[in-house]
């Protein structure tokens, strides 16, 4: 029987690019969903509301806010995000 090779480890360490042109955005709210196969991050900004969105709210039990961002991650993720979140 011929000799099977194993597959060759490379250990590596991924660092985000802080050269990026990526935006910094702000948000005070997350709305979080998931299914077996993801997790959606909703990630919005609340500002202070008005007399009329308090009277808005106390009828219809709704407050909309702009969504900021919007991030799907694999469950295998979540885990070391909950750690990083417990620290």
């Amino acid at each position: 029987m011929a000799d099977q090779q194993q597959p060759k480890q490379i250990n590596f360490t991924i660092l985000p690019d802080e050269d990026s042109t990526a935006p910094r955005t702000y948000a005070n709210f997350c709305s979080i969903a998931h299914t077996p196969f993801d997790f959606t991050l909703t990630f919005c900004e609340v500002m202070p509301l008005s007399e009329k969105e308090i009277k808005d709210a106390e009828t219809d039990h709704v407050v909309k806010a702009p969504v900021r961002a919007k991030i799907v991650v694999p469950p295998q993720l979540v885990p070391n995000l909950i750690a990083a979140l417990q620290e």
